[in-house]
């Protein structure tokens, strides 16, 4: 009988040993619940289990899992979960009367149970139930048994329960890290890619899942460097050293084929690289931040651009005032009234386009700064507005022939007269600008169920299709003679198009050999709604 008590335990032992190797090896905090009361259950001959955990937030007992329970009279177990009183022997007798309720109240034929509580550093983090049904009882010294197991499971589940916070944080740090505005980049000691955001992959054009594994230098390919080194310059020179632990490069690199926004072949970087080192100072991994400047050397070019343009326009009236005001002071010098008439008329003319240039550069300014604002009336009537800016600019050239034609039953409109002459203005000036050798200038307005359209149509050089998609920026200018022969700042197009938008409109063109064949020139329409 000794003997067959002494085989018991050894198996007893040997069979909670085999489950304890078994909670270590787990991590998932599911899977682990579910075997530790499968084998509690066992361990004891128990009929069924279930486990209730410590909420982090609520401090309160959850059910977290159960065994041998059917899932929808895991509630009648409630009772079980709530205080009970501080002395042992109370607890037991309490429990069992609870128990009692809960098994009529559910039509569950349990009859005993054994509380355990699991513990670890001395906080409790949870509790496991063992069942047993009617007539049956549990196996001897099976609290005992149970509460070795128990603190076990506790360790275990703690273990599970750090895998699972560690997990989440990598998780949520890997989408920082791939939803980042910023491109990130991170490198293995051999320079090799690791990581490859999204937000990089749009810069460059290269899939992150074709650049990790490659090298950094595969991918990262300079064609033109401003700082003067690159990361293997600076590695080649002992980086990272003590005390200066980031490294800056800057320059333009190609775009990998045709992944990369849109009609870029090249794109400028500038690239942070940090290193990450270890407690013995060995270096780990590379963080690479990089931010896309093309946009940024993109609004340089445009401010040169600026200041060349518009220190040339400003200069050409003021030189021309200046030049006739000066001939006109000449003390020796007894013009006519008909010279001074002409000389003034020029003066006068300098300066309007002295104060268009100078209206234009604040609207640029306004619309930069999103202070750009309509000044709208209900009674703007366009075939009027057109009528005089032909007035005003058919003055400009004897060889153009302006026409102007609107429907009969052309509406007025709701809209800012200032700036949709402004509109006009511009187009029609771009019309005789470039059609230098004169033709006809016709300007038609259509009248639509819901909007209206007016179009300027020219006999000029037309718009070559590489030029076409900058049309409407700042500062675009065709790139030819005539236009390095013409005036003009390169922001009217760009204005146009900010008040026909700002008026709920839209602006387009075509070339008019688009719609009958060798037709020259170029027709800009625009459309407004007139409800």
């Amino acid at each position: 009988m000794a003997r067959a008590l002494v085989d018991v335990r050894i198996l007893q032992r040997e069979y909670l040993l085999a489950i304890s190797r078994a909670l270590t090896a787990e991590l998932d905090l599911h899977d682990l619940l579910r075997l530790i009361l499968q084998s509690a259950v066992e361990l004891v001959s128990g009929q069924a289990g279930m486990i209730a955990l410590v909420d982090p937030d609520s401090r309160q007992l959850k059910v977290a899992a159960v065994y041998g329970i059917p899932g929808h009279l895991v509630d009648h177990f409630g009772p079980l979960l709530r205080d009970l009183p501080e002395a042992e022997e109370g607890q037991r007798e309490e429990l069992m009367r609870r128990l009692r309720l809960i098994a009529q109240e559910a039509d569950l034929g349990l009859s005993q149970v054994i509380r355990l509580p699991m513990r670890v550093g001395g906080s409790v983090i949870g509790l496991i139930y063992i069942f047993q049904a009617r007539n049956y009882y549990f196996v001897p010294d099976a609290s005992n048994l149970l509460r070795s197991f128990a603190e076990q499971a506790a360790i275990a589940v703690k273990n599970a329960w750090l895998y699972q916070q560690i997990n989440k944080e990598k998780q949520r740090l890997d989408a920082i890290l791939e939803y980042s505005a910023d491109g990130v980049m991170i490198l293995d000691p051999a320079l090799n890619i690791t990581v490859f955001n999204q937000a990089l992959s749009i810069m460059t054009g290269w899939p992150s899942e074709e650049a990790i594994g490659r090298c950094h230098d595969e991918v990262i390919c300079w064609i033109t460097l401003k700082t003067g080194s690159d990361l293997n310059d600076a590695i080649g020179d002992g980086w990272p050293l003590p005390g200066a632990s980031h490294l800056y490069v800057e320059g333009d690199t190609t775009c990998y084929s045709s992944g990369c926004v849109q009609g870029r072949e090249r794109v400028s970087l500038g690239i942070t690289y940090a290193p990450l080192l270890d407690d013995d100072g060995h270096l780990i991994n590379i963080i690479a931040n990089v931010r896309d400047l093309t946009r940024y050397r993109e609004e340089e070019e445009l401010q040169k651009t600026f200041i060349s343009v518009v220190s040339h326009e400003l200069k050409t009236p003021v030189s021309i005032i200046k030049g006739y005001a000066g001939t006109l002071r000449r003390q020796d010098a007894h013009w006519s009234q008909q010279v001074l008439d002409e000389s003034l008329v020029v003066i006068e003319e300098e300066a309007d386009n002295l104060n268009d240039l100078i209206d234009s550069l604040l609207e640029v300014s306004r619309l930069q700064a999103g202070t750009f604002k309509l000044e709208m009336s209900d009674d703007v009537f366009l075939p009027a507005l057109a009528a005089n800016v032909v007035r005003k600019l058919g003055r400009q050239s004897q060889k153009h022939q302006i026409t102007l034609f609107f429907d009969p039953e052309f509406p007025t409109i709701i809209g800012d007269e200032r700036r949709l002459t402004q509109v006009l203005n511009n187009l029609v000036s771009n019309a005789i600008k470039y059609s230098p050798d004169g033709g006809k200038i016709a300007i038609q307005g259509a009248l639509h169920p819901n909007y209206v359209t007016v179009s300027v149509q020219d006999e000029g050089i037309g718009i070559p299709v590489h030029e076409q998609s900058r049309i409407f920026q700042k500062f675009a200018r065709l790139d030819n003679a005539l236009s390095r022969k013409t005036e003009g700042t390169g922001l009217g197009l760009f204005l146009s198009k900010a008040i026909v938008e700002a008026h709920n409109g839209r602006i387009w063109f075509q070339n008019n050999n688009e719609v009958e064949p060798n037709a020259p020139g170029t027709t800009f329409t625009f459309s407004l709604s007139i409800e």
